[in-house]
Order: structure tokens, then sequence, then C-alpha cells
């Protein structure tokens, strides 16, 4: 079912590189669990090319474009879907489902792609899986590589990540001018930070990073957090630089005991 949806937004000059072929867009369709029950939102419908695939693998599909022209030329190549709901209107704007589980699968606009991921990421329903074909070395500070930054170390308590699917850049219309793939987020049914800490935990990571865990701002002592990293089995490195998420989730676990948080 196709409809509109009446909004003030204007039509924004938002660049967008877009997936034409019908044999990549099934494949990489294909390397998701998409399937015949689940809903899905669709980031930016351009001409409908992503949007005619995914509503042959889902139960329903919402898809929405902030720009007017593309919004009719979708609207009329998709007419013969009768799953998907079709909108005209800014995503970041756009409520999200409040209580029913779904997925995410999208080819955004490389401009926006942090005012998307945190409007996803930190909504009250998340969706449960997302696929989101980004510019890789965005993809890379996500992910934590090749060390981990703030937006990685903010995300990994909640989500598993990965790349699943690297493009060529003559895979789009127009060719972007930077590498681009396809990522993985899996939402963590049980959190590595329970909601509780989640505000102890931001503050540490944020000083950290900032200062140092031993440093300036003291959150642990040298002896303790080497202590704390060698009883769990990892190096006892405290370089921003060299830590991975698991040092990082290590060390602020003993800094909660050291505190009694």
């Amino acid at each position: 079912m196709l409809y509109h949806q009446k909004n003030n937004h204007r039509t924004l000059p938002i660049s967008q590189h877009f997936l034409t072929n019908g044999r990549l867009l099934t494949r990489i369709v294909s390397l998701s669990t998409i399937g015949k029950q689940d809903a899905v939102l669709e980031i930016g419908t351009g001409k409908g090319h992503l949007a005619g695939v995914l509503a042959g693998r889902c139960k329903t599909l919402y898809t929405i474009e902030i720009n007017r022209k593309l919004y009719g030329q979708a609207q009329r190549k998709l007419l013969i879907h009768s799953n998907i709901h079709l909108l005209c209107g800014d995503f970041l704007a756009f409520p999200l489902p409040k209580h029913k589980p779904y997925k995410v699968f999208a080819n955004i606009p490389f401009s926006i792609t942090s005012q998307i991921i945190k409007k996803l990421t930190d909504d009250g329903n998340p969706p449960s899986d997302m696929w989101l074909v980004m510019d890789k070395g965005a993809a890379k500070n996500y992910l934590g590589k090749p060390y981990e930054s703030l937006q990685s170390l903010l995300l990994k308590p909640k989500w598993d990540m990965r790349i699943v699917y690297y493009f060529r850049r003559e895979d789009f219309h127009p060719s972007p001018s930077v590498d681009t793939v396809l990522v993985h987020f899996s939402h963590k049914r049980q959190p590595d930070v329970p909601p509780e800490h989640w505000r102890g935990y931001k503050r540490f990571v944020e000083r950290g990073l900032t200062c140092g865990v031993c440093g300036n701002q003291r959150l642990l002592t040298k002896k303790q957090a080497v202590r704390a990293l060698k009883a769990a089995g990892y190096p006892p490195d405290i370089r921003n630089d060299l830590m991975l998420y698991v040092q990082w989730l290590c060390l602020f676990r003993c800094y909660c005991n050291a505190n009694s948080i």
C-alpha cells in the first residue's frame, strides 16, 4: 500500500549515491536475515530499486524519501507492491516504531550518517538488526579500527558490528569519491553494561579518552588497571591507541568495584 504523508519539511540538498543493479541488490539483501515475517525500514527510497528487492523478502516495508521528485518516481515504480508503505518526509523527524520489532536496511546519505545511526541506536525501541551502506572510513570508526573511538566504545556495549560486503565505486551512480561497505549492526539481547551503569560508563570512556584512564583525573591507578587486565587475561596496555573494547570494559568494571558503583 502506498500513501502520502503530509509534512512541512522542505526538500534538502542531500548528496546520494544510488545502487540500481538488480543482481547486486539481490546479493546484498540475501546477506541479511530479513524474512517473510519481518517489518523493515528503509531510509532513502531513491527511485525504489532497493525497496523492490526488500519488498520481495519481508512482510512489510516502510520506506521514506525526502526528495519529492524521487518520491514521485518511486511511487510509480512501486505500485505493484502491496506490502510497501511509501512516505515522503525527513527520516530524522520520522517517528520510529514504539513497540513492534523491526529491522533496517538502507543505503544512507553519507553526509548524515552520524545523525541516522544516533537516532536508530539511541531510540527506546531500536531495530533488532541494521544493514547500512556507508562510507568505509565512517564504518571503521564505528567498528573501532584501527583503534577504539568514542563512537565505537559507546556502541559496542549494545551492538555487535561487522562489515559484510565491500562495494566497488562503479557499483554506484554517481560513483562516490570514497570506498563503501555494507555494515551489519546486531542489537545485543543483554548489553555488556547494565542500564543503571550506562551514564557512569559514558563518563568513564569520555574522560579516559580525553585524559587517559590513569591520567590526571585518576580514574584508576596504574597498579589497579594493570592488575585488572592481567586478571582478565588481557594485555596490560593502558594507552588509548592500544586498548581494545574488551579492555575498556574490563577497566570500567574495575572502576565500578573500586568505587562501589
